[in-house]
């Protein structure tokens, strides 16, 4: 059976191979961590490599160690291992979900302890203890003080919170060498942290979920990406591209969690809501009219735009800082001059996924203007670019727009610690930024969870920007931003291709020419080369390396002397 948008699996996909015929989907109070399992890797005479006929004469030693071909003239023949099998076993770290060997106790990327509570507490359990640690200092910056004081307030001041169970169902069943970012836990980790914390359930009014109507979704979407998502619930797996998964209940969760962000996005125009926070998954932004991609089925910022404007906002403003371009709400809105889409994110040239938002992408047909990109062109951006950029580019921006309504698409993977992003944003830059927005729409704001992998670093973050929703001060507020070069030389980008539709930026852009123009055009010092270095590898060969390498860890492991994860 062939469908438009959608691969359907038929024991297993050509991109994703199972490793069971059976397969297995976590249910509803599974409180195990999908991603903390034990796993083998297995290591056969079949994984000892290729033997390549002919030399490499014409190749340099560099050229052979950045080459992606796996090749090897050293004649092998005579090597045999010691055993047929030899047999690691492995941990995935719950909160990064990178691979571990099975001695180590804490991951040897994030530091997580093996047996963390992240699950249980959220970020404020302990890194570096297990599970029913949690750290002192978090309770007394985080505690449930404040838990009662919603009791005491009316309902239509209460920061409202969008959140069904029914969206875990979501998950990934095929079993892969890998455990998939855009898992259940992610939720699971807000929702601890916010618990534990008194502040949902206590602080924050829950609202019913509800799933999105067909008509609904038709306002932003086109029927082709209905009826493919509609299709993913006749089959046990499926993928509408090698990394956008589904199962059978994928079609159920996308329709909640777009039918949350409208009813939040209506109730809090309507004054029901003071403001909101949409807890849910699958994430959106990358959705576009007619396909589901990049871990997005509906576009459910694009729904909450619509629903408000049909509660009477005349202007949405939609500001996005996930890490990644939401190209599909651009697509959605990019003709359209009563929503302005404005995202900050990392471009580097389109090398980075998905390679739009470019910061000539400004709007088209008539909407011109009402798409600004801010584009960074390398990652490890932190708060000071960000906090420069809100300044300079999004505030003024907005402003003149003045919308109705506002709608941050709260992707969390630019955070310090998340393993796709690579960048530097903290807790505090994100309630700094979110402050800001408060002061746009007469506070009208709806913030809509998108993307974020490391489970410390989103549910950290997104607590931070609930406190600011519920009327907390950021724990720090960074006062005039210096920004890297980089950051600066993106920002003038910016400012000079949209002063084009916004006049009042020319004083600004004018402004920064003249106190940081000769800082923003000085080139980097380049480095002193560094020398070569033949790695240890090339030197044994790579299978006398990997045989050399296998066999210490295995005499370290029967003597229980690991204390760190392998590296080679």
């Amino acid at each position: 059976m062939t469908n438009t948008g959608l691969v359907v699996l038929e024991g297993g996909h050509a991109d994703h191979k199972s490793v069971s015929n059976t397969m297995q989907i976590n249910r509803l109070g599974n409180e195990e961590p999908e991603t903390n399992g034990h796993d083998q890797v297995v290591l056969t005479n079949a994984m000892a490599g290729k033997n390549y006929s002919g030399k490499h004469e014409d190749m340099t030693l560099e050229d052979i160690y950045g080459k992606d071909g796996d090749f090897d003239d050293e004649d092998d023949s005579d090597w045999e291992p010691i055993e047929k099998h030899i047999t690691i076993a492995t941990w995935f770290c719950v909160n990064c979900t990178l691979v571990n060997v099975d001695g180590a106790i804490y991951c040897h990327i994030c530091g997580e302890h093996k047996e963390s509570g992240i699950l249980r507490h959220g970020f404020l359990a302990s890194s570096l203890h297990e599970a029913d640690s949690v750290t002192n200092n978090s309770l007394e910056r985080n505690g449930k003080s404040k838990a009662t004081c919603s009791q005491s307030m009316a309902p239509h001041k209460l920061t409202a919170v969008g959140f069904d169970e029914r969206m875990l169902l979501h998950s990934e069943v095929e079993r892969k060498s890998h455990p998939h970012p855009e898992r259940p836990d992610r939720l699971r980790a807000i929702a601890a942290s916010l618990a534990t914390a008194g502040i949902f359930p206590g602080r924050c009014h829950p609202i019913s979920a509800r799933e999105i109507t067909r008509e609904e979704l038709l306002m932003v979407h086109s029927d082709e990406n209905i009826d493919s998502v509609e299709r993913s619930s006749q089959c046990v797996a499926s993928y509408f591209t090698s990394d956008t998964y589904a199962n059978k209940d994928s079609a159920l969760a996308a329709r909640l969690a777009a039918g949350l962000c409208a009813d939040l996005a209506s109730a809090i125009h309507s004054g029901r809501a003071k403001n909101g926070f949409a807890l849910v998954r699958p994430p959106g932004h990358h959705a576009g009219v007619k396909h589901a991609m990049g871990f997005c089925l509906h576009n459910n910022a694009a729904v909450a735009a619509s629903a408000a404007q049909a509660a009477g906002a005349k202007k949405v403003l939609i500001l996005d800082w996930d890490v990644h371009h939401g190209n599909g709400t651009q697509e959605i809105y990019e003709q359209n001059k009563t929503v302005l889409y404005i995202s900050l994110h990392r471009h580097e040239g389109g090398n980075f996924y998905p390679g739009t938002g470019a910061a000539h992408e400004v709007g088209s047909m008539g909407g011109e203007g009402y798409c600004v990109n801010v584009p960074w062109s390398r990652g490890g951006v932190g708060d000071n670019d960000y906090i420069f950029a809100f300044e300079h580019i999004v505030l003024p921006i907005a402003r003149e727009f003045a919308p109705d309504f506002t709608i941050i698409s709260a992707g969390f993977d630019a955070a310090r610690g998340d393993p796709l992003g690579c960048c530097d944003v903290t807790p505090a830059g994100y309630a700094q930024m979110t402050k800001m927005l408060t002061s746009l729409s007469r506070g009208k704001l709806l913030v809509i969870l998108e993307g974020g992998y490391n489970l410390r670093s989103i549910s950290s973050s997104a607590t931070a920007v609930i406190k600011v929703l519920l009327g907390e001060n950021p724990e720090s507020m960074l006062e005039n931003a210096v920004p890297s070069k980089s950051g600066l030389r993106t920002v003038l980008d910016v400012l000079k291709i949209q002063n084009n539709f916004w006049p009042n930026l020319e004083p600004i852009f004018s402004d920064l020419q003249s106190r940081w123009g000769s800082y923003a055009v000085q080139e980097i010092k380049k480095k002193k080369k560094r020398r070569f270095v033949v790695p240890l590898w090339w030197k044994m060969g790579r299978k006398k390396f990997l045989h050399h390498t296998l066999s210490e860890q295995l005499r370290l492991n029967s003597r229980k002397r690991i204390k760190s994860s392998l590296w080679f």
